[in-house]
C-alpha cells in the first residue's frame, strides 16, 4: 500500500521535501532572529511559564495598532515544544511554508488541471522570496497560507471555518482587510439566500475573535480603535481611501510583485516575467476562463488596489495574502502552453529562483550571536546587577535571553552601577556616551569602562562618571 501511494504521488512528495529542505536546512543558523522574535517568545513563554494570558498580538510598524493574539497562540505549542528554544516557533512556521506548498497543489488541482498543480506548488517550493518568509518566526509569515485557505472555503461554502481562517489572517496583518472585496463577491456568487444561516454563525465567530482586543482597549481607553480611526482619518502618510488614485502605480506593483516572487528579484527578468504573465492573464480570459480564474484575478486585481492606495513603501512581506495567486496564475498559464514551451519557460523561472537561493549565502547566525553576546554580558557583570540599551536601527532580540538572569534590570525598575551597550554599527553610529538614545541617556553621567566586539557588533560597558570628565 505505501509502495502505491508513493508511486502514485511521488511527484508532489519530491516537491514537500524540496520545500522541507529549503526552509528547514540549518534553521537555527539561517533564520531571523530580532526584535520582533525575543518579543514575541518572552510574551509566549511568559504565558507558558506564568499563565499570563494576552488579549493583543504585536504591535504594527506604522500606526501605533496591535493585532489580535492568536499569532502567540499559534507558536505556543512549538516553543513549549522546543523547550522554550526559539527554534522552536521557527521550525513551525517553516512547515507552514510547507503546508502552504501542498494547499497551493491542492487547491490549484481543485480548480484549474494537475499540471497546473504541480507547477504552482514547485514554484512557490524554490522562490527565494517564499522561502524567506518561511525560515523565522513572524506573524506575517503565516498569511500566505490562511489567506488561501480563507478563499478557499468561501469558494466551498464553508462559511464558518472561512471565518477562522480569516480571523487568523487578521491576526497576521492587517492588510487582511483587502481580501474582504473578493471574498464578498465569493459569497454573492454562492446563492446567500441558501446559506444565511452559515453566514450570520460565521460572522458571529468573526465577531467572537475580536473579543481579545476589545477588552485591551476596555481597559486602555480605546488605544487600538483611536488608532486605527487616527490611520484611516489623518491620511497625509498612510492610506488614500480614493481608488482611482491607485491606478498610476498598479504596473510598478505587479512587477515588484512578479519580480520578487517569480524572478528571484532580478529586475530584468521580472519585467519579462511580468509582461509575459500579464499577456498570460489575457490570452487565460479569452480561452480558458472559468470562475476560479475569475476569482484569482479579482483577488490579485483587488489586491493591487489596495496596495496601491498605501502610501508608504511596499515591502515583500505587505503582499503575503497575494502569494499564492502568483504562483498560481503563472502556473495555470504554463499548463496551457505547448510542452516544450512550457519546460523551457519553467527552467528560467527555475534557474532564477535559484540564483538568489538563500543557501548561496553565509548564514546570518542572528541566533548565535545572541547568545553569545548575552553569555559573554553576564560574565563580565560579574553577578552584579546591570542595565542594559541596544543602539540600532533594527531591534535585536538580546532580552531574550537577559529577562530571566536575576541580575538583569529595566532602567526604569532600577538604576545600576553598570550599563551594557550592544551597538550594531553597520545600521548606526556607535556613539555611547551623550547618546540620546532614552536607555543610555537615562543611565546618567557615564564613562566607557570596558569594550568588545562579538561577529561585528560591538559591545560597551558604560558606569558612572562622577567626576563628568
Amino acid at each position: 500500500m505505501l509502495k502505491k501511494f508513493l508511486t502514485k504521488n511521488w511527484l508532489i512528495i519530491t516537491i514537500l521535501v524540496i520545500a522541507s529542505f529549503c526552509r528547514l536546512y540549518r534553521i537555527s543558523e539561517y533564520m531571523e532572529f530580532l526584535g520582533d522574535q525575543g518579543r514575541d517568545v518572552v510574551i509566549v513563554r511568559d504565558f507558558l511559564k506564568n499563565g499570563n494570558l494576552f488579549f493583543i498580538g504585536p504591535q504594527t510598524s506604522i500606526g501605533n495598532m496591535y493585532l489580535g493574539p492568536f499569532y502567540y497562540y499559534l507558536i505556543a505549542p512549538a516553543l513549549l515544544l522546543a523547550n522554550y528554544n526559539p527554534v522552536g516557533p521557527a521550525i513551525f512556521v517553516a512547515l507552514l511554508g510547507v503546508a502552504t506548498a501542498y494547499l497551493i497543489y491542492f487547491v490549484t488541482k481543485k480548480w484549474f488541471n494537475p499540471n497546473s498543480a504541480f507547477i504552482a506548488a514547485f514554484l512557490y517550493a524554490i522562490s527565494p522570496t517564499a522561502i524567506k518568509y518561511s525560515n523565522f518566526s513572524w506573524n506575517p509569515n503565516i498569511m500566505p497560507f490562511f489567506a488561501l485557505l480563507f478563499i478557499y472555503l468561501m469558494t466551498e461554502k464553508r462559511y464558518l471555518w472561512a471565518s477562522i481562517a480569516f480571523a487568523m489572517c487578521l491576526n497576521s496583518h492587517y492588510l487582511a482587510l483587502l481580501l474582504l472585496p473578493i471574498a464578498f463577491i465569493i459569497w454573492f456568487n454562492n446563492s446567500p439566500r441558501k446559506y444565511i444561516k452559515q453566514t450570520i454563525l460565521a460572522v458571529v465567530i468573526f465577531l467572537l475573535s475580536l473579543i481579545p482586543q476589545l477588552l485591551f482597549d476596555l481597559r486602555h481607553q480605546g488605544q487600538n480603535i483611536k488608532a486605527l480611526t487616527t490611520f484611516f482619518t489623518q491620511r497625509e502618510t498612510t492610506v488614500n481611501l480614493k481608488a482611482y488614485k491607485s491606478l498610476p502605480v498598479i504596473p510598478s506593483l505587479f512587477n515588484q510583485i512578479n519580480t520578487d516572487l517569480l524572478a528571484g528579484k532580478n529586475i530584468t527578468f521580472g519585467i519579462i516575467v511580468s509582461i509575459g504573465l500579464f499577456i498570460g492573464i489575457i490570452y487565460l480570459f479569452l480561452k480558458h476562463r472559468n470562475q476560479k480564474f475569475i476569482y484569482i484575478v479579482l483577488w490579485y486585481l483587488f489586491g493591487l488596489i489596495g496596495l496601491g492606495l498605501y502610501k508608504q513603501h511596499i515591502y515583500s512581506h505587505y503582499f503575503g495574502f497575494l502569494f499564492p495567486v502568483v504562483f498560481i496564475l503563472m502556473a495555470y498559464f504554463l499548463s496551457k502552453l505547448p510542452k516544450l514551451l512550457t519546460i523551457f519557460l519553467l527552467i528560467f523561472l527555475t534557474l532564477f529562483s535559484l540564483l538568489q537561493n538563500p543557501f548561496r549565502w553565509q548564514p546570518n547566525y542572528q541566533l548565535k550571536t545572541t547568545i553569545e553576546i548575552v553569555n559573554h554580558i553576564i560574565t563580565k557583570s560579574a553577578n552584579q546587577d546591570f542595565n542594559y540599551a541596544l543602539l540600532s536601527k533594527m531591534g535585536y532580540a538580546f532580552p531574550y535571553y537577559l529577562v530571566e538572569n536575576k541580575h538583569y534590570f529595566e532602567i526604569k525598575d532600577k538604576l545600576t552601577d553598570q550599563l551594557f551597550v550592544v551597538c550594531v554599527p553597520f545600521q548606526i553610529d556607535c556613539q555611547p556616551i551623550n547618546n540620546p538614545e532614552w536607555g543610555v541617556a537615562a543611565f546618567g553621567w557615564a564613562k566607557i569602562d570596558e569594550q568588545w566586539e562579538i561577529n561585528g557588533i560591538k559591545i560597551y560597558k558604560l558606569i558612572p562618571n562622577i567626576s563628568g570628565v
